[in-house]
């Protein structure tokens, strides 16, 4: 497994784990403080066809805040979401269910994609209706060791990636490795205990990038119309077809 190193590379990945977490099953053989977590999460949102919710993003190297984007976020089934960054700069990221578009209107441009061809980490999102479950990208899950909530009415889950391998250290166990980011990437939900509402989401790499979410303002099932998860490209915008830029990339899980 290749590791992410651009800002936009994080991006990607981390909106493929939201909208999985948000729309399918984890595997809970045995129900634990963590897996009673995960359940109300998946009640909270497994019989909405439509989410929408406002969504801050940082970006960190090394402990610094590089950059913080905002904007709102649409869900649709089957497949189907749309990311409106507003600040500092607008800028669009949507799957229609067979293209992921990236539209920035300052450079004119827009990159599309086909879902079944590209390596971004976000195109996935649009085959979610298919066989991709979540127990595919997270082996387990447990409470956090070492990420404090934000209130103490939440909860931090750690999600174990399918596939990933901490490297050996004497001094520390393989679970503590994993979630430290030291090994590998490590990525965190953080959710309200009783109502399963998802406040956060941390993904961290052994390189020192941090990327985190934080979500207000859930909806569910809003009256939003199919037309917002269809792209049109406005006059005199090139269509770039291909492959995203070079950073923007990644690996399918």
């Amino acid at each position: 497994m290749r590791f992410c190193v651009s800002r936009s590379c994080y991006t990607s990945y981390v909106l493929q784990l939201i909208s999985l977490l948000l729309f399918f099953s984890f595997s809970l053989p045995s129900i634990t403080v963590a897996q009673n977590v995960a359940m109300r999460l998946e009640a909270r949102y497994r019989s909405a066809r439509t989410l929408q919710a406002t969504f801050l993003e940082r970006y960190s190297e090394n402990g610094h805040i590089v950059r913080t984007e905002a904007g709102i976020a649409y869900f649709r089934r089957p497949g189907k979401m749309r990311w409106e960054y507003e600040s500092p700069e607008k800028n669009l990221f949507l799957v229609d269910g067979k293209s992921a578009w990236f539209y920035v209107p300052a450079d004119h441009t827009v990159t599309r994609v086909p879902a079944k061809e590209s390596t971004d980490w976000r195109t996935p999102l649009a085959l979610l209706a298919g066989a991709m479950k979540i127990s595919r990208v997270c082996a387990s899950i447990g409470i956090a060791l070492n990420e404090k909530p934000l209130t103490p009415d939440h909860a931090v889950l750690y999600c174990q990636l399918r596939g990933v391998q901490a490297k050996p250290d004497k001094q520390r166990s393989k679970e503590d490795l994993l979630q430290s980011g030291k090994g590998s990437e490590a990525v965190f939900f953080e959710v309200a205990k009783e109502s399963g509402e998802l406040v956060r989401v941390l993904v961290r790499d052994p390189g020192g990038i941090e990327m985190e979410f934080s979500f207000t303002n859930w909806q569910i099932d809003p009256p939003v119309d199919d037309s917002l998860f269809r792209f049109r490209a406005p006059s005199g915008v090139a269509i770039v077809k291909g492959e995203l830029p070079d950073g923007d990339r990644g690996i399918n899980p």
